[in-house]
Parts: structure tokens; sequence; C-alpha cells
């Protein structure tokens, strides 16, 4: 086996690493699903959907004012993306792994589809609902093809965190430019393996089945607008028994109506409110992203070693000699312990021209708990954190020095670290004072704080891990 962690010897397991950690010697059944951007409310997050949804836009255009000439140009540049060693397994069955055959038949279905000529499909991820011969992966590649660009930016980023060698002068591969509404290539950085060039993927953007499930949307939505029809006109589908309850059977549905893309096609048709009915539906239930446990029974690695990640951090001495050591430590748990509500962590981030760093900075992408109930009350789009290799206690200008990278666009939440407190409460004095005064909302760690959030994650059913207890009574006491 031969991961990105072991081949570059990084010295991190598959729950402190932001990306998949993908095994070279085949692919990843998990997917890039073009709903899971949405989730990602930074400048990374919106590039990847407006990539995404002007190509599939300038694609529809061309072939409802029947262009063929150039919706065929747009999508004949759509390949497999190899290098991100996602999706079936070249020594499974590959279904229809997108290469210039299958781009030129993604043509053909979408100028064939009576779905594309109405204008009925608005996003790409309409297409596994509607159109034959479009599938999960199809949508993945496609997914992956566009946002190849911001790709490459945060694999470089990320290769420079962890340590990955890049190689210059390697190429891209097509590029899509929505100035020019055309593909291009260009030389870059990029890591090698010895199966070729490799492209990161954020692990909070891949999932085992995409949101849109054409299955999902032809059991819940379309049977269930034929059985009120029938019901409606009191069909002989229509049974009645004993009570007077009325019931029309899935099987007499299939048996008239027949099953698969071909119906939820016709019956989006003619109510087209039952596709808009499931894109609201959508809206609020993104899948959320992998746990741990799932990625580890993907093969993509191992569950956490709390206990390892927590020593390894109180194994490091205090003072400013070890401080990028215990920063680097803090950021490993950190990850571990709050993904997947927290993600893309970006080490010593510049803002105001460079002016200022900060330490860490995740994005906030929680679905359920606690960073997503602060995301909903408060400004909280990015979480920050602030290390302190400090052998006393931090003061208050090391609450000012966060508080000074709060904005009303980045965030006003945050964390500072430390390795202990001799008077916690009157640290904790300090940063209600802080939120007093509206300078932002900063929760106080120590190490000890990590151990009991760690040992309490290792303990937590799959459905509490992300309440964070702890925190919740930290930021309460702030809000009182």
């Amino acid at each position: 086996m031969a991961r990105v962690s072991t081949h570059f010897d990084l010295t991190r397991t598959q729950p402190t690493l932001d990306f998949v950690d993908v095994d070279f010697d085949t692919d990843l059944e998990v997917f890039v699903d073009p709903r899971a951007l949405r989730l990602i409310r930074t400048d990374w997050g919106e590039e990847c959907v407006a990539l995404v949804q002007d190509f599939f836009t300038a694609v529809m255009e061309a072939i409802r004012h029947q262009d063929d000439d150039t919706a065929k140009r747009l999508l004949l540049q759509l390949r497999e993306p190899n290098e991100t060693h996602l999706g079936w397994s070249a020594e499974k069955s590959r279904g229809r792994a997108l290469g210039t055959g299958s781009a030129a038949d993604v043509w053909r279905a979408l100028k064939s589809s009576e779905a594309a000529q109405s204008g009925l499909l608005e996003d790409l991820e309409d297409t596994v609902l509607l159109v034959d011969g479009i599938s999960t992966d199809i949508v993945s590649d496609i997914t992956t093809n566009l946002i190849r660009q911001p790709l490459i930016h945060y694999t470089q980023a990320a290769c420079n965190w962890y340590g990955i060698a890049l190689q210059t002068g390697v190429a891209s591969g097509p590029m899509w430019d929505p100035a020019t509404q055309e593909w291009f290539n260009e030389f870059t950085d990029l890591p090698m393996t010895p199966e070729g060039k490799l492209l990161l993927v954020p692990k909070a953007i891949v999932r085992r089945q995409l949101t849109y499930d054409s299955n999902e949307y032809y059991r819940d939505y379309i049977l269930e607008n034929l059985r009120n029809r029938e019901l409606s006109a009191n069909t002989n589908l229509v049974k009645t028994l004993r009570g007077g309850t009325r019931r029309v059977t899935r099987k007499s549905l299939e048996e008239k109506y027949g099953r698969g893309k071909a119906v939820n096609r016709s019956v989006t048709m003619s109510d087209p409110s039952i596709l808009t009915n499931y894109r609201l539906a959508k809206r609020s239930a993104v899948r959320p992203p992998l746990t741990h446990e799932e990625l580890a029974a993907d093969e993509a690695g191992e569950a956490p070693e709390w206990a390892a990640l927590v020593n390894d951090m109180r194994s490091i001495s205090s003072g400013t000699k070890h401080a990028n050591e215990y920063e680097r430590a803090c950021e490993a748990l950190i990850t571990a312990l709050f993904y997947p509500a927290l993600s893309n962590p970006m080490p010593q981030q510049k803002i105001h021209e460079g002016r200022k760093r900060i330490d860490i900075t995740y994005d906030n992408i929680a679905t359920h708990g606690f960073f997503a109930w602060v995301a909903q009350h408060y400004c909280a789009p990015c979480i920050f954190v602030e290390c302190k290799n400090y052998s006393d206690d931090p003061a208050n200008p090391e609450l000012d020095q966060l508080s000074g990278r709060f904005s009303p666009n980045r965030g006003q939440v945050g964390f500072l670290v430390c390795r202990s407190f001799s008077d916690k409460a009157l640290f904790a004095k300090r940063c209600k004072d802080t939120a007093a005064d509206a300078r932002g909302f900063i929760v106080h760690l120590d190490d000890d704080d990590l151990q009991i959030l760690a040992r309490d994650r290792a303990a937590s059913a799959p459905a509490d891990q992300l309440r964070f207890e702890l925190i919740r009574s930290r930021f309460g006491a702030l809000i009182a």
C-alpha cells in the first residue's frame, strides 16, 4: 500500500490530514460531490461553485441553441482525473469512466435529453436524476475537471504545510476559464509519485454517494407524485383496506409507469415542481462529510489515536524555542478533533496585507453540532486558533492579538490555546470582557482541556461527537 502519508514520510495519519490520504496503487471508492462544495463558504468554495455553474450553463446554452460544435468542443476536453486516485478502481468494474469516448456520450445524452432542451436542468447534479448515461462517477469526474485549478492551489498549499516536495513544470491538465468560456493549460508545480502527478482532494468534498440520488428521487418524489395522482383520480390502482384506508402499492405503480430515469424525466417534465421540491429539500440536507470511521472503513487510513495525539502535544517543552513544534502538534490534534465540522487548516495566514498573521485558520463547514449552531447565531465562517507555548499565563495582549484578527467577513470566533493557566477563572473573565466589548468571542483552552475534548470525543456516540460540551459551556459563559 502506497499512501500519500507513507510515500512522503509525513508521520501523519488520515485523521490529522485535511486531504484524502489515497493509495497510489488503486482508486478509493469515494466521489467529489458538487453539492458539497456549497458547504465551504469561503473564497475557495465559492470559486469552485462558480466554475461548475459557469461551465454547465455554457454547455446548456449551446445545446439549447443547437450549437453542437461548441457543446462538443467544451465537453470533449473532459478527462478521467486519474491524478486524484478517487472513483472506481481499475481492478473493479469501472462503469463509465470519463474518457474521450464517454465525454462524447455525455454530449449525446444531453443533446437528446428533453430535460436539457427544455431548460429544466439548472445544475450539473440535476443530470444524475434525469439524463441517461450520466452517473455518480461521471458527475464526480466532471466536477474534478472543472475545479482543477482550485485543487492545484489547494494541493500546493497543503504540500507547503505538510512538507511534500513539489516538482516544477508539470502539465496542469485542462482548466476552465469563465472569462473566456474556454479551456486552457499551463505548467505548474505539483507533487509526483511513481504513478505520475498527484492532485490532493479535501476530505470535506468527497462522499460515498452524491447528495443527488436518482433512486431516491424516483422512490420518494416521483412515486409519491404518481401515487397522489392515482388516489386523486380514484383509479383502479387504488385499493381500499379494512377500515377505509386507501392505498396504491409501489408494485402497481411500477407496472403501470415503469421505473428509472425515463420515468423521472417524463413525470418531472409534466410537473417541474417535483424537482423544485427536491432541490429545496437538498439545500438543507446536504450529505455531511465522511467521518473518521467511514474513511477508515473505506481503507483511507486509520481511526484517530487520540491518546497518541494528546501525548505528542503534551511531550513538547514549553517556551518560544519550541513554539513551532507546539503549533504543529496542536494543529494535528485539533484537525482530527474538530473534523468534519472544521476543515482546510491554513497555517500562518496573512491578513492586512501581510502585517498580521493568524496561527491557524479553519473553514467552518459544520452541518450539525456546536460549530453549526455558532455559525447560525454569530459570525463564524472561519474559526481562528492562536497557539501560545508559554511557561506563564497568556494575558490581555494575547487576547487583543487574537481579537485583532477578527472581522465581519472572516469571522469573530476563535480559540486561544496554551499549555496551562495558573488562574483560569481570571482568564475566563478577560475573555468575557472581550466579548462584552464587542471584540469577538474567544474560547480559552489549555492542554488539559484538549485532553478532555479528545477523551470525550473518543467516548461519544457518533450522533454526539460534534457537540463539544466543554466548548459549548465556555462559549455560553461569554454570552451570558
